[in-house]
This record gives structure tokens, C-alpha cells and sequence, in this order.
């Protein structure tokens, strides 16, 4: 790729793409500049470091995600922004962890917050409302994100996994946890994002109704 075609948003895309395949941990200028075809040098010119790359990836993810414009009903709004936030925080497994432990206020981060904040400050929540709704979402979002994430087995062998686990159970002893093993291995469940999110979101509403 010729030099003259580099920004600073082509930069940190390959950096998403090499993050994507191999973690963001492994992100070096050197493998960088490979994977753009130029001189780890030549990066320099549009990112200061690996810490401004690391904070511009989280930004361009944060700017990936639907935000509803203002007039979207609150409860609707923090639906799509909870699910399309989902999705992208699983197609870039390292962007959640790197969310939560960095201090980073790009274009990305502020039209994101402002949009969650701005659609529950017009739905009728306090500003204190509206931080207990978000922080509440956000929990979910990324503690469920997180954990589906770091499963050390996939949907699919779920059914198989929990077949071994039970064999290994005295199941007089813990007949709950047997019972609910067993469901997993016959029905193949799946956890269900949605399905908490909606419980959020409706008492979330209740407290709407209250003085």
C-alpha cells in the first residue's frame, strides 16, 4: 500500500483486524506496519504509540454501535443500543475488557454516551435515574458479554459437557443441579441476552412510575 494512502483511520482499522485474529495484546508496530505493507516507522506519523492505538480502536468499536437518534423512545432506544453493543463487543472478543479498564473519551466514546444519556434524560429519568439505568444495563451487557465470551466450551457442546459433568454427580445427593444439568443436555439451551435485558429495561420502566 502506498504511504500516501495512510490515515489515521486505516491505521487503527488494520489494528482492529490484527486485534480481531490475534488479541490486542499482540499489537506491535512492527506487525502493524507488515500487515499494512510499510516501515513501523511511518505509523508514527498518524498514531503516537501503542496506547493511542489501543485507545483509538476502543473508540472506532464505540462509534460501530447503533445509538438511536433523539425522538427513539427510551425503552426502545436502550434495546437497540444494548443489542447492537452485544454484537460488536462479540465480534471484537478483546474490545469489552479494554472498554472497561481504560480511560479513553474519543468521537466514539462521547457520541455513545451521549446518546444513552441523552435518550433516558428525554424519556423522563433524573439524572440520577439515568446513571442507575445505565450502570445497570452496562452490567449486564458486559458481564453477560464477558462470560459468553470466556466459556471454555462452545453452544454446540454444551449438550456433551453437561453429559460428562453429570456423571461425575451424586445425583441423590444434589438432585437441583442434576435436574438442570440434565435440561442443558436434552434441550441444548443457550443463554439468552435478550431475555435479561427485557427484565432491565421493564423495571427500569416501573421505576418511572414512582414519585
Amino acid at each position: 500500500m502506498p504511504r500516501a494512502a495512510l490515515n489515521r483511520e486505516l491505521v487503527l482499522r488494520a489494528a482492529i483486524a490484527l486485534a480481531d485474529r490475534d488479541g490486542s495484546a499482540s499489537l506491535t508496530m512492527r506487525k502493524l506496519g507488515q500487515a499494512l505493507g510499510v516501515e513501523a516507522m511511518s505509523l508514527y506519523n498518524h498514531v503516537r504509540n501503542k496506547d493511542d492505538i489501543l485507545d483509538g480502536i476502543v473508540d472506532l468499536v464505540l462509534g460501530d454501535i447503533d445509538v438511536p437518534p433523539a425522538g427513539t423512545h427510551w425503552k426502545t432506544a436502550m434495546r437497540r443500543r444494548s443489542i447492537s453493543a452485544h454484537e460488536a463487543l462479540l465480534r471484537h472478543p478483546w474490545a469489552a475488557m479494554l472498554i472497561m479498564s481504560r480511560f479513553n473519551i474519543g468521537p466514539g466514546m462521547t457520541r455513545y454516551l451521549n446518546a444513552t444519556l441523552g435518550r433516558l434524560r428525554e424519556g423522563g429519568f433524573s439524572i440520577t435515574g439515568a446513571l442507575d439505568a445505565w450502570h445497570t444495563l452496562d452490567s449486564h451487557l458486559f458481564g453477560f458479554t464477558l462470560q459468553q465470551l470466556n466459556l471454555p466450551f462452545g453452544a454446540d457442546e454444551a449438550p456433551q459437557v453437561s453429559a460428562d459433568v453429570l456423571g461425575g454427580i451424586a445425583v441423590a445427593e444434589y438432585p437441583y443441579v442434576a435436574e438442570v444439568i440434565g435440561h442443558v443436555m436434552r434441550s441444548g439451551r443457550v443463554e439468552d441476552f435478550e431475555l435479561g435485558l427485557d427484565l432491565i429495561l421493564d423495571g427500569l420502566e416501573r421505576t418511572l412510575d414512582q414519585p
